[in-house]
């Protein structure tokens, strides 16, 4: 399953503050892109276990275009992360 991801940019000063808009509440942070993002990954996954565990509903992916026009993140960098459900949780089998 292919999460869209959008990163607020960071610098010297501020950490990339990643937020995951198809996910409440589900948002993470890196030093440099590449942390922020694996970080994100590992945020979606806890997630996802979290809500199984719950015996909750997964929430569909929508496509990235759908979530840029939310003017919350203009100006933000857009990625997917792909979470390999047979990882997550027995309940999710």
């Amino acid at each position: 399953m292919k999460y869209p991801i959008t990163i607020e940019p960071g610098n010297d000063k501020y950490a990339f503050g990643v937020v995951v808009p198809d996910l409440p509440g589900c948002f993470s942070a890196g030093d440099t892109m590449n942390e922020a993002i694996v970080n994100a990954r590992e945020a979606i996954t806890l997630w996802l276990e979290t809500v199984i565990e719950d015996s909750g509903t997964m929430p569909e992916p929508k496509t990235i275009t759908t979530h840029q026009d939310n003017h919350d993140y203009i100006g933000w960098a857009w990625e997917t992360v792909t979470i390999d459900l047979t990882q997550l949780s027995d309940k999710a089998r």
